[in-house]
């Protein structure tokens, strides 16, 4: 893995739109239109998120236009029977048969990525119980006038950090017990698994989780996918310190979902927020994977300049 700040352009990932972006109506029932737009705007290969079903994910693949780089997992996106949307099962759930069907679902976005000719599987390792940190939920409500909260800003803070510390052991050892399983299932197939951070503060892993979570694999077969605008946000809420990520993962990096914040509302193209870009930089290795992960409100102007933007930036290395 190259370092930041070193000379990676021989190795310069390509620049992957996620198709987050095509979940709109001109595009969801045609992906081969998705896909030519996307090169016309100057992506050179698409993720495939956990938005698309399988006819979806058959015309990106019948069609392929753009190489796959990585699949969002759970995608294909299906409806279990018992359960309802396989996005929305906890890999870390302590109701066995969820988990079980949580591990399924992703096992199955592995065998896309091999089918694609993907590198990576991003992974959503569950949460701490179904239902926000109820101080978490409150440091959203106020944030927008955060510098008048006074010391009840800070006590939210302490609040939500204790109460995720008093629930959050069951659960980390059932994503312990999917992480192992999912990490068996990809690594003979050469998939590796990006654990992405997450949005909200119930969900896992923290940086210190994350950590322990990975020590027992190779890079190769599990590693760290930095989500610019979830990271983002949780520093904002004063949660977890940006830097946090880079500092004790940053030799595990294997990815990126690239996005700008607006306050507290993420996925917006690069240059419609005030995320500090020219930051991230100098902390993003070479050779990480780049996705923008821009939603389907997000002009197409706006989708093209975000290549601009992060290019002056230094977050993407010229061709």
């Amino acid at each position: 893995m190259s370092a930041p700040g070193s000379d990676g352009a021989a190795q310069r990932p390509l620049l992957a739109l996620s198709t987050m972006w095509a979940v709109q109506p001109r595009f969801e029932r045609d992906l081969g239109a998705f896909m030519e737009r996307a090169a016309e705007l100057g992506y050179e290969a698409i993720e495939i998120n956990h938005s698309m079903d399988a006819e979806q994910i058959g015309a990106i693949l019948g069609h392929a236009t753009l190489p796959v780089t990585a699949v969002h997992a759970p995608a294909p996106l299906e409806r279990d029977p018992r359960r309802g949307w396989n996005r929305g099962l906890n890999l870390a759930s302590t109701d066995e048969d969820e988990r079980e069907l949580a591990v399924h679902y992703t096992q199955r976005s592995v065998d896309v990525a091999a089918e694609a000719g993907a590198q990576s599987v991003v992974v959503h390792l569950g949460s701490v119980g179904e239902r926000a940190i109820s101080a978490a939920t409150r440091l959203r409500e106020m944030y927008p006038r955060w510098q008048l909260a006074g010391d009840g800003w800070e006590q939210a803070i302490f609040e939500a950090r204790r109460e995720r510390a008093l629930q959050a052991p069951p659960y980390l050892a059932q994503a312990r017990r999917s992480l192992d399983e999912l990490v068996a299932y990809a690594e003979p197939k050469s998939i590796a698994l990006g654990l992405e951070c997450r949005l909200r503060y119930h969900q896992i892993p923290l940086p210190e989780e994350m950590v322990d979570l990975l020590a027992p694999y190779p890079r190769e077969a599990a590693g760290y996918w930095h989500d610019v605008g979830h990271a983002e946000v949780l520093h904002r809420l004063g949660l977890v310190e940006l830097g946090a990520w880079f500092d004790l993962l940053g030799e595990r990096l294997l990815g990126t979902h690239l996005h700008d914040v607006d306050g507290l509302q993420d996925h917006r193209a690069p240059g419609l927020g005030d995320v500090d870009f020219a930051w991230l930089a100098g902390r993003l290795p070479a050779t990480a994977a780049r996705t923008f992960e821009i939603n389907q409100s997000q002009p197409d102007e706006a989708v093209r300049n975000a290549i601009v933007r992060l290019g002056e930036a230094g977050v993407i290395a010229g061709p």
